[in-house]
């Protein structure tokens, strides 16, 4: 198959699919503002996923969203240093976590 027939059946990838619907959301939710690290949160979400269960991973982030939004309302930190933080504790309990059971 020649290359450019292949190019036109390739499928977009998960991550191409994603940024329009997060720019979508975005907007429809009113924080277009906002900037979403997609990749750094799909990783998040793996490693929730393959460390506790699949399921903890969608539950994984809405838990660093929300705790991101209550330090940012708060006036605790700004949204990129109450996100990094909430990741980074996460982190910490998957990688303690893994290290436990594996």
């Amino acid at each position: 198959m020649p290359e450019a027939e292949k190019a036109e059946n390739a499928q977009p990838s998960a991550r191409e699919m994603i940024a329009p619907w997060v720019e979508e959301l975005t907007h429809h939710l009113e924080i277009d503002e906002v900037e979403v690290d997609i990749d750094a949160l799909l990783k998040l979400a793996g490693e929730a996923a393959h460390t506790v269960v699949r399921p903890a991973a969608p539950v994984t982030t809405f838990l660093i969203g929300y705790v991101t939004g209550l330090a940012e309302a708060s006036g605790q930190a700004d949204y990129q240093k109450a996100l990094s933080a909430a990741s980074d504790v996460t982190r910490r309990l998957l990688e303690r976590r893994s290290q436990a059971t594996g």
